[in-house]
């Protein structure tokens, strides 16, 4: 049994950690895309004879940042802020459960 418990919690942690490296990389990609994005727009509407505040407060030049930011916010309570209002140990105890759902139902 204790090797059983050894295994659900190695693969309890390589889960949260996957889900915590998902996360950095989507937003590493969010900040490097958009970085980009907004430099070239600023760019361009520079050259279309605006001044760069009026470049890079252009609403066009925010969105991106913002309709991004939504899904970055909602991936980052799905990793930090679920288990906080769940708790710490709500897969192991939903796992104990299952599990005793099965045995009872052999």
């Amino acid at each position: 049994m204790k090797t059983q418990d050894s295994n659900l919690k190695f693969i309890k942690a390589r889960h949260k950690v996957e889900k915590l490296k998902a996360f950095y990389i989507h937003l590493t990609v969010y900040i490097v895309i958009n970085t980009v994005i907004t430099a070239v727009k600023i760019m361009n509407n520079i050259n279309n004879g605006e001044t760069f505040n009026e470049a890079f407060f252009d609403f066009a030049t925010v969105i991106t940042w913002m309709i991004w930011g939504i899904a970055i916010a909602l991936h980052a309570f799905s990793v930090f802020g679920l288990p906080m209002i769940l708790g710490e140990d709500w897969e192991e105890r939903k796992i104990e459960k299952y599990m005793e759902d099965e045995l009872q139902n052999d």
